[in-house]
């Protein structure tokens, strides 16, 4: 996109890279990592730009590279995104990335200086990537996404790509483009120095494409294990541990090890997927506890509310709000508030809302 808008020769700098021009061709054509990383270089050294002409702004030469060392000054993670987030500030002018801290949740969030376009959004995922990868080497251990959130309408081969490569669930019409992980992990200390600084410069980006990518990792095949049968009955731990054929055990401690659980991954896997499914109005209240895997919707309704703080109507209600149909949705949201109105005389006293903690924002 970037090297097009400035006339470059698409064709030569392919060829540069190793590549045929007839790759852009291919509907579903695919390189591999080697000439991926190649590729990435080129396109640097041709626009002289780390994000190679996607922004407004040209990022200098030696930006990831002044980052890394930055970074690797802090003691924590928290501390060594927060001053990625400084400099990357001073960089760009269409937007910057910012660390925010909420109820036991991190998101490394996009803010833009004004309506981005598709380059631009790719500028925005592309940097996304590079700073996970940059976490997961700071603390030698791939930093798990939970979530990506995209701004704007996305179509559906760009969600699933995005996917693909955070190995995350994607939603797209969002207010903002950020990761979203567990902020337990911005505590995690940075283990690398000045000299394993410089050894990781020298591959950067072939350890940022392959090194922390983990496809087969467990936490992912449990979570895609529950995500198949999520209609259905949960399988136990027991179950699963079977299923991956290991004991019970070893799966408790190798998830606990991955900084995970679990009863953690089952209640994660049936949130997120009930708030996709909170998102369509057509979809009633009951029918979403049931696709989630709740034959009493009270359940559901305590279980959403202890998730989200939430109950799933007012959440449903008061994100509909902000779509740009919202009072269209709100029509058919009548009968399913009247429902849950009634589940709560049912329930009065076993349901509460916890208090929620004010956001943080680290800047």
């Amino acid at each position: 996109m970037g090297v097009r808008r400035q006339g470059r020769d698409i064709g030569m700098l392919l060829q540069r890279a190793g590549l045929a021009p007839a790759v852009l061709e291919k509907e579903h054509g695919r390189v591999s990592v080697h000439h991926y990383a190649r590729l990435i270089n080129v396109l640097r050294r041709a626009t002289k730009d780390e994000l190679w002409g996607l922004c407004s702004r040209r990022v200098p030469l030696g930006s990831f590279a002044l980052a890394s060392r930055l970074m690797i000054s802090r003691e924590t993670l928290g501390d060594a995104l927060r001053e990625g987030c400084h400099l990357y500030h001073l960089l760009l002018d269409d937007f910057t990335p910012r660390l925010i801290v909420a109820n036991g949740k991190a998101y490394l969030r996009i803010i833009e200086s004004h309506p981005s376009c598709p380059r631009q959004a790719f500028a925005q995922r592309t940097l996304l990537f590079f700073a996970r990868g940059l976490a997961s080497w700071l603390i030698e251990r791939r930093l798990p996404i939970n979530r990506v959130h995209l701004s704007g309408e996305d179509g559906e081969a760009d969600t699933t790509e995005t996917s693909q490569l955070f190995q995350a669930p994607v939603s797209s019409g969002e207010s903002y483009t950020e990761l979203v992980f567990n902020a337990e992990w911005l505590n995690l200390p940075v283990r690398q120095d000045e000299a394993s600084r410089r050894v990781f410069l020298k591959s950067a980006m072939p350890s940022l494409l392959v090194k922390y990518r983990n496809d087969a990792c467990l936490t992912e095949r449990v979570r895609v294990c529950l995500r198949r049968r999520l209609a259905e009955s949960l399988p136990s731990l027991v179950d699963m541990a079977n299923e991956l054929g290991l004991s019970p055990q070893t799966l408790r401690r190798r998830l606990k090890d991955a900084g995970s659980g679990f009863q953690y991954i089952k209640d994660e896997v049936r949130r997120d997927a009930a708030i996709d499914y909170l998102m369509r109005a057509d979809i009633s209240l009951m029918e979403v506890a049931s696709r989630v895997g709740f034959s009493e919707p009270s359940t559901f309704h305590r279980a959403f509310k202890k998730w989200t703080g939430h109950a799933p109507g007012v959440y449903r209600e008061t994100r509909l709000k902000s779509t740009t149909e919202g009072q269209l949705n709100r029509l058919l949201l009548i009968y399913d508030t009247s429902w849950e109105e009634g589940l709560k005389h049912t329930y009065q006293g076993g349901i509460h809302q916890p208090p929620q903690k004010p956001m943080e924002l680290i800047t």
